[in-house]
């Protein structure tokens, strides 16, 4: 009886983790985007959308067939134009960035997928500047650093899956956090970024 109760226990097990396996997967992605600040109460300036890329993996648990929660890990290089009356410089940003993703999901008869999604992110920066310049904009100056390195906020995210795993996505991020650190108080800058890319599911 012992042995029969230890064998029913072993494949209860191997099955609920074959099942759990089989729900979960993951991938890598390759994008590039555009991205720049939304800008508050900073007069006369302007920024503008430059171009960037970003490489990174995710992962995919499928609660059912229609909904899943996809984490994601990108690295970000970004890039934006900023005027201020007669001056004009790049500015510069490498990071982190950590969104997770609700996401729906249709299926075909052909077994492509097409798939939407919508969740918070949260961001590191190890490094802005702006490239003439050459001024690391989180080193302190005086006491304070002109921008802080995390960053939150939403994104959304829509794409299409082949059957083969190859996948093509557009995705839009908007921080709610002031990118600032000196000038918080009496200015905003808000981190956007729109996105396009390549990715391959296993």
């Amino acid at each position: 009886m012992k042995k029969i109760i230890l064998t029913l226990a072993v494949a209860l097990g191997l099955g609920i983790t074959q099942t759990n396996a089989q729900k979960l997967s993951g991938g890598i992605k390759a994008e590039s985007n555009l991205s720049n600040f939304i800008l508050s109460d900073l007069g006369s300036a302007e920024s503008s959308m430059k171009l960037g890329a970003g490489i990174g993996g995710f992962l995919k648990y499928d609660l059912s067939d229609f909904f899943a929660i996809q984490p994601e890990l990108m690295l970000h290089f970004k890039s934006s134009k900023m005027e201020h009356n007669t001056t004009k410089d790049d500015f510069q940003y490498i990071g982190f960035n950590l969104p997770v993703y609700a996401m729906g999901q249709w299926q075909n008869e052909g077994g492509n997928r097409f798939y939407a999604g919508v969740g918070p992110y949260i961001g590191l920066g190890l490094g802005a500047k702006y490239k003439d310049a050459d001024i690391d904009l989180y080193e302190e100056v005086a006491g304070q650093k002109p921008m802080q390195r995390f960053d939150f906020g939403f994104g959304a995210q829509v794409g299409y899956e082949f059957n083969e795993g190859i996948q093509i996505n557009a995705g839009y991020k908007l921080g709610i956090i002031d990118a600032l650190d000196a000038e918080k108080d009496n200015t905003t800058m808000l981190p956007q970024m729109v996105s396009l890319g390549l990715g391959f599911r296993f």
